[in-house]
C-alpha cells in the first residue's frame, strides 16, 4: 500500500490523497526533478482480482495514458507522463487547485444559469478538442468536472474513455458509465459517441442548475433509471431559465439532433453574455422516446426497453386522413350558422409562462435591454430609458420562490433585489402575460414587499483632542526640567573646581 512520503519513479514525492475512486487514488505529490505540482493517479487494484481482470485493468490505465496525452487544452486536465509502481501503472496528471462539481453541489445544491452556463461553455469546448483528436470520453458528470478558484473549468478523467484507433478493453457487456448521466442510445448497450458526450454533459448542467440530473439518480435502483434513461423522457428544466432552451438540445433523444460541442459552446457563450441563441427553435421541449432499436450484436444489457414506436400501417393513415376529410367537411357546413363572436385568443401552457418568466429574471440586471423585449406594449408604454436606468441600480437579482402558474394568463414569483449598499428588498410579483407562440409580460403588480437593510459599521474610535492647556502644561514641564538639567551641571562645575583646589 503507497503512503505518504513514499518515492514514485525516483521522482515523484507523494504528499496527501485527494481522492480515491472505482479505479484509482489520486495523490497530491512533488516532482521533484522539476519542482512543480502533480497529480497522481495510482490505479487501484481490486483485492482477489484474477489475472485476467487485473490484465484488463493495466490495459485500461495505460491507454488511459496514451489518450489523454494526446490532449492538449485548456479545459481539459493534461496528463504529463506514465510510469509504474509496484507492477501498476500511473498517471502523472497536472494539479489544479479545485473542487469538483459534484463536491460544489453536494454544499450548495444547485447553481445559477449564468454560472452552469459558463462552465458548461469551457466544457464544450474541451470536448470539441477531445473530439477533434478522436476521443470520446464515455463518463462526462460532475465528478468529473473541476472548477477552479478563479472560475475555470476543466474535464478530468479519461479512464474509460475510447479513442476511435485505439483497442477496445471493455469487457462484453459492461456499459462504462454512470447511469443517470449516460445517452439513452449508451443505456440501451449501443457504442457510445461523441455526440453521448454533448448528451451527458448536458444531463451534467441540468443536474448543475436544476439540483438533480434528468432521470434522478441511481441511488435507489440503478437498473429502473437505465430503463427510464433509454426510454429518454425526462422532466423539462424548471429553475434554468434562459439556459432551458440549449439544455433541451442538447438533451434530444435523437443524436443526429443535438448540437455538435462546438455549437454548444456558442449556445452556452450566448446564454452568459446575452445574446441571441444560434440553435434553432424546437417544435416541442420535451423529448419522446423514438430511437431505433440496437444492433443485434451490440452487448446490451437491458432486455424489455422500448426503443422505438410502431409504425401505422397505410390502411390506417388512408383511413385517418378520410376523417379529417369529413369534419373539415361538417365545420364548413355548421360555421356559418355559428353566431358571430370574437375568437378565443389562444393561451400558452403553464409551464411555458413559467419559462418566460424565469427567462425573465436571468436577464437582469445585467442585460436589461434583452429583457426589455419580454415585456409587452403596455409596460414598455412606461418608457424604456426609465425601466434600464431602474435595473442600472440593482446590483444583483436572485430567485427566492420559482415561478408558478395561478391562472391561465398569471404568473406568481418571488426575487430579491441586492443594492450595492447590501440593501435586500424581497418583493411577491404577480405577472400577467399574453400570447401563445411567444408570450409577453403584459403587466406587473407587486403584492408584498419587504426590505431588510445591513447592520450600520460601528463608529471609529474616539480621536484624541489636545487641549491648550495641556500644550501649556507640558511646555512648562519641558521648561522645569531643562532648568533643573542646567543647574545641576552647574554642580558638577563647582564640585569639580573644589577637587582641582
Amino acid at each position: 500500500m503507497t503512503e505518504v512520503g513514499a518515492l514514485l519513479a525516483d521522482r515523484y514525492r507523494l504528499e496527501r490523497q485527494l481522492g480515491s475512486g472505482g479505479m484509482g487514488v489520486v495523490w497530491l505529490a512533488t516532482d521533484e526533478l522539476l519542482q512543480r505540482p502533480v497529480a497522481v493517479k495510482q490505479l487501484n487494484a481490486a483485492e482477489g482480482a484474477s489475472p485476467e481482470v487485473a490484465e484488463e485493468a493495466r490495459q485500461r490505465a495505460m491507454r488511459e495514458g496514451r489518450i489523454a496525452a494526446r490532449l492538449h487544452h485548456p479545459n481539459a486536465v493534461a496528463v504529463h507522463d506514465v510510469t509504474q509502481h509496484d507492477g501498476f501503472p500511473v498517471l502523472i496528471m497536472e494539479y489544479l487547485p479545485s473542487r469538483s462539481l459534484a463536491e460544489v453541489l453536494a454544499g450548495k445544491g444547485r447553481m445559477t444559469p449564468g454560472a452552469v452556463a459558463s462552465m458548461g461553455a469551457q466544457a464544450a469546448a474541451a470536448l470539441e478538442a477531445a473530439h477533434a483528436a478522436g476521443i470520446t470520453h464515455r463518463d462526462i458528470k460532475p465528478g468529473n468536472i473541476l472548477l477552479g478558484d478563479d472560475g475555470t473549468a476543466k474535464i478530468t478523467d479519461f479512464g474509460i474513455s475510447h479513442a476511435a484507433d485505439d483497442v477496445a478493453v471493455t469487457r462484453t457487456g459492461v456499459i462504462a458509465g454512470t447511469p443517470a448521466y449516460l445517452a439513452p442510445e449508451v443505456a440501451r448497450g449501443q457504442a457510445p459517441t461523441p455526440a453521448s458526450d454533448v448528451y451527458s454533459l448536458g444531463a451534467t448542467l441540468y443536474a448543475a442548475v436544476e439540483g438533480a440530473p434528468p432521470f434522478g439518480d441511481e441511488s435507489t435502483n440503478s437498473i429502473a433509471l437505465l430503463h427510464e434513461v433509454a426510454a429518454g423522457d425526462f422532466r423539462p428544466p424548471q429553475l434554468a431559465g434562459v439556459l432551458a432552451p440549449v439544455l433541451t438540445h442538447m438533451l434530444q433523444v435523437d443524436p443526429a439532433q443535438r448540437p455538435t460541442p462546438a455549437q454548444a459552446r456558442e449556445a452556452l457563450q450566448a446564454v452568459v453574455s446575452g445574446a441571441p441563441s444560434p440553435l434553432p427553435d424546437l417544435d416541442q421541449t420535451r423529448p419522446i422516446a423514438a430511437a431505433a432499436p440496437a444492433p443485434a450484436d451490440s452487448g446490451t444489457r437491458l432486455d424489455n426497453v422500448p426503443v422505438s414506436t410502431p409504425r401505422r400501417s397505410r390502411r390506417g393513415l388512408y383511413i385517418a386522413a378520410a376523417a379529417v376529410a369529413v369534419v373539415l367537411v361538417v365545420l364548413a357546413v355548421l360555421l356559418p350558422f355559428r353566431n358571430q363572436q370574437q375568437p378565443q385568443e389562444q393561451l400558452a401552457a403553464p409551464g411555458e409562462l413559467e419559462r418566460v418568466v424565469s427567462d425573465y429574471y436571468a436577464l437582469l440586471p445585467e442585460h436589461p435591454g434583452n429583457a426589455w423585449t419580454r415585456l409587452g406594449p403596455g409596460l414598455q408604454a412606461q418608457g424604456r430609458a426609465g425601466y434600464e436606468g431602474f435595473w442600472s441600480t440593482v446590483a444583483d437579482v436572485r430567485v427566492v420562490e420559482p415561478p408558478k402558474a395561478t391562472g391561465p394568463d398569471a404568473v406568481r414569483v418571488t426575487v430579491e433585489l441586492v443594492l450595492p449598499d447590501r440593501t435586500r428588498i424581497t418583493e411577491l410579483h404577480q405577472l400577467g402575460l399574453r400570447g401563445a407562440q411567444r408570450p409577453l409580460i403584459e403587466s406587473d403588480s407587486i403584492l408584498n414587499s419587504s426590505t431588510s437593510t445591513p447592520p450600520p459599521p460601528p463608529p471609529p474610535p474616539p480621536a484624541r483632542v489636545e487641549r491648550p492647556q495641556d500644550d501649556e502644561k507640558d511646555e512648562k514641564r519641558e521648561h522645569r526640567k531643562g532648568d533643573e538639567d542646567r543647574k545641576g551641571g552647574d554642580r558638577k562645575g563647582d564640585d569639580k573646581k573644589g577637587e582641582d583646589n
